[in-house]
């Protein structure tokens, strides 16, 4: 019984268990790294402004900023595989616009070899922070002055050259700095971490502890207190106002394939990768299986148990659903 809407709270859940499965095939045998591409707040009101295309902007420089870094031999010097999913949200459901990537520490040179890095993060922070800071906002300059900005009422104020001008270089001085959260030890847990984000929307119902008198109560994280969990109290007005900044344009990709793992050469690319490595870890478990086997072999749950007697009310796992009388 899925509305499949891609914003709803019980809907994620065997979407993200799928997609898994999906991910868990393109193993390789080298370590993974959780990276982080966040922006200043400053920027915040102009992206809300202009969702589709800087959202896409921001995918496009994140995944520049790991490509081109990792071609060079003093980092990588190869392509690796790149997973990212944009998120917009904090814990408090206020508008935080940033980048999760997935990304191997291992991936195809030039002339087709493979290069493996260590256990540590191949590119250091301050070199990865520059880069995509200089490529953010330079597109972000390009697109100002060819016209293709819109400017709400909250950044109405950057329309003025002079203005524009003004934060551009404050924001060219400040420090980014890209969040390496974690490095994995095999694909697969890297895979099962970024399920996490892959198909989450902005808030869980488990995270609602009340709704009444006007407002609503959840719980959020506060990062200022070692993450310790903190009762958030908001009107609905302002929690459903909050809610739907979240909902991305029709159409949108938020989670997008890049390096060794891009849509249009990802098999090949693997198929060699595999070919040099000797094997191939993991195979999909969940490709082809009709959706009640799959809710069974992940959940152990057989839907067409009855749950009040215990009866089998349908036909068995796999095949068409009959009620009988």
């Amino acid at each position: 019984n899925s509305c499949r809407n891609r914003n709803c709270p019980n809907c994620q859940a065997l979407l993200k268990e799928l997609w898994i499965d999906r991910r868990k095939a393109e193993v390789i045998d080298a370590p993974y790294f959780h990276v982080v591409f966040t922006i200043p707040a400053q920027l915040n009101p102009l992206v809300y402004a202009n969702q589709a295309l800087l959202y896409s902007l921001l995918h496009k420089c994140s995944a520049q900023t790991l490509l081109e870094l990792s071609a060079d031999r003093k980092f990588l010097g190869a392509t690796p595989g790149i997973i990212q999913v944009l998120h917009t949200w904090g814990q408090e459901l206020n508008f935080h616009p940033h980048i999760h990537c997935i990304v191997s520490g291992g991936g195809l040179s030039k002339d087709g070899k493979l290069r493996i890095c260590g256990n540590g993060f191949f590119i250091p922070a301050k070199v990865l922070a520059s880069k995509f800071r200089g490529k953010l906002l330079a597109s972000l300059d390009s697109l100002y002055k060819g016209g293709k900005l819109s400017f709400s009422p909250s950044c109405s104020s950057l329309a003025d050259p002079a203005s524009w001008a003004s934060l551009k270089d404050r924001l060219y001085n400040t420090s980014w700095c890209p969040d390496i959260r974690e490095t994995f030890n095999g694909f697969g847990n890297a895979i099962e971490y970024l399920g996490r984000y892959a198909n989450r929307i902005a808030i869980t119902n488990s995270r609602v502890k009340s709704v009444g008198g006007g407002s609503v109560t959840f719980l959020a994280k506060d990062y200022k207190n070692n993450s310790a969990l903190k009762e958030v109290t908001l009107s609905c007005c302002e929690f459903i106002r909050r809610f739907m900044m979240h909902v991305l344009p029709p159409g949108f990709q938020k989670i997008r394939y890049y390096g060794f793992l891009n849509n249009r050469s990802r098999k090949k690319n693997l198929a060699a990768i595999f070919r040099v490595q000797g094997r191939q870890r993991f195979g999909s478990m969940l490709a082809g299986l009709p959706m009640d086997e799959v809710i069974y072999k992940v959940w152990g749950c057989n839907i067409h148990v009855c749950t009040a007697c215990g009866c089998l009310s349908m036909r068995p796992l796999g095949k068409t659903h009959v009620l009988r009388n």
